[in-house]
């Protein structure tokens, strides 16, 4: 590989994609693009492509705010990051969001699965063990911001409505439930049932793509009529609801424009999260050498598929800028207003001072929209309202607006080894708790700590540094 082709821009530590080894690594920018390179004393050279904007990717830095800390750390720093996880103290963000998964299995066998799940697959959490990862959530967050129920496919634990109850009876500010559908769809009355759960509950539904051929790839099966009906289910009962869209290149990297456009015209549906697909897990039709998707073609290619949106409409969002990028959207009287643009930066990044929204134009729909927000960290709306949900923008305060006049467009992007940054990582704000309360990144913990395997693999890597560390 050539040297000396490309600019220096940073520097970090990555992981090699081949034995998970600690890797010093390089960010350049070369050929228009920010590729890592990092060596393996082992494995050698390696150059992955990490970003396809090089402003946008330096914009991202100017995104970072104050970190916000958990209650307390769980576990202590010893190895150093990502081998001491957690949350060990060396973590600069809380739990923005916890995933508790409630069982192994699911009700499908998807070609791309990160937990690997499968009808037979691990087991059930028991009652007791979902009792005390919920404690240990509250006793880390105190009032956590958004708890999502997930699996394997947690509606087919056999006792699902009792979690629901456990979950409900905690101080979560909202409660998320992560599914592929299949129950909501097929199963008379449990659309309404989860319904009864509202304020502060929410769906997110797996919808990866229109074609069958794409579901048939990603999924193992065309889920093309599970979808419609779940939604017509979900819109039946008014259940505020978020689609979810793994990303795969070759397969629906085409359709997010059409996905957003769908979405809006849906009553429940109050936003799409994309996620580039993280090369963990079970990927029978996956390379990472030539099916990875970097954040910012992601977002590039949304802002080419839906012609409302413009640069300024997508930004990072400030607790983990490398990993998440935001888009907000009101939908008022039949008609969609972008929202993400009239924010000035500076207004994200302080977690003290008073916040307000600059806007660029001053028309009547404009001069409207200013009359909702006011300054402030935190949203305070009636009824349902926007909970806090518009993350890291000022609040709107109206009596008139609800969760429903939300819309969201979310990029999260959970790095795998081959684009792994532990400046990044380090800021990492969607969590898995564990039986034993430990609350790990869900980056790392697909790498170390999902399996016995892993976690095998693990204490070896560990074994190899410690002699470094006396």
């Amino acid at each position: 590989m050539p040297q000396g082709r490309y600019t220096y821009y940073d520097f970090t530590l990555s992981l090699c994609p081949q034995c998970l080894a600690r890797v010093e690594a390089k960010i350049v920018f070369e050929d228009g693009k920010v590729w890592m390179r990092k060596r393996c004393p082992t494995h050698g050279l390696q150059r992955v492509l990490i970003a396809t904007d090089i402003e946008y990717y330096k914009r991202i830095r100017n995104y970072n705010k104050a970190s916000e800390y958990p209650n307390s750390f769980h576990t202590p720093v010893t190895w150093g990051c990502p081998f001491d996880c957690g949350l060990c103290a060396d973590h600069e963000q809380h739990s923005c969001l916890t995933v508790l998964e409630i069982t192994d299995r699911c009700n499908l066998s998807c070609p791309t699965c990160y937990a690997e799940s499968a009808p037979d697959h691990g087991d059930h959490r028991t009652l007791e063990e979902v009792e005390r990862m919920l404690d240990a959530i509250v006793r880390s967050e105190g009032e956590p911001d958004v708890v999502q129920l997930s699996g394997g496919e947690p509606t087919i634990h056999p006792h699902f409505w009792e979690i629901m109850d456990m979950a409900k009876a905690r101080p979560i500010k909202h409660l998320m439930l992560n599914t592929n559908g299949l129950r909501i769809a097929n199963d008379p009355g449990f659309a309404e049932r989860l319904a009864a759960y509202q304020p502060d509950f929410e769906v997110y539904l797996q919808f990866d793509s229109f074609r069958p051929s794409v579901l048939s790839c990603m999924r193992g099966k065309d889920l093309t009529k599970v979808r419609e009906k779940a939604l017509a289910n979900l819109n039946r009962v008014g259940l505020s609801t978020t689609l979810v869209c793994t990303l795969q290149r070759g397969q629906n990297e085409d359709e997010m424009g059409e996905i957003i456009e769908y979405a809006l015209k849906q009553d429940c549906i109050r936003g799409v999260t994309f996620q580039p697909t993280q090369v963990a897990g079970r990927l029978e039709n996956f390379d990472p050498a030539t099916d990875r998707l970097t954040p910012t073609e992601v977002r590039q290619r949304i802002l080419d598929q839906t012609p409302i949106l413009n640069g300024n409409d997508l930004i990072p969002v400030p607790c983990n800028p490398d990993a998440l990028t935001m888009g907000y959207l009101l939908k008022l009287e039949g008609e969609v207003f972008p929202l993400t643009r009239y924010i000035d930066p500076s207004a994200l990044l302080d977690n003290t001072t008073a916040n307000t929204i600059v806007y660029e134009q001053q028309d009547a729909v404009h001069q409207q929209l200013l009359g909702l927000f006011s300054t402030g960290c935190s949203v305070d709306v009636a009824q349902e309202g926007f909970h806090e949900l518009m993350c890291c923008l000022p609040p709107v305060k109206s009596a008139s607006l609800g969760y429903g006049n939300l819309f969201r467009i979310i990029i999260m992007n959970f790095m795998d080894a081959y684009d792994f940054d532990v400046r990044s990582v380090k800021k990492s704000c969607v969590h898995m708790v564990q039986p034993n309360g430990h609350i790990i990144p869900f980056e790392t913990m697909n790498l170390f700590y999902r399996s016995a395997v892993q976690r095998a693999h693990l204490q070896q890597l560990r074994a190899e540094i410690t002699p470094v560390l006396q």
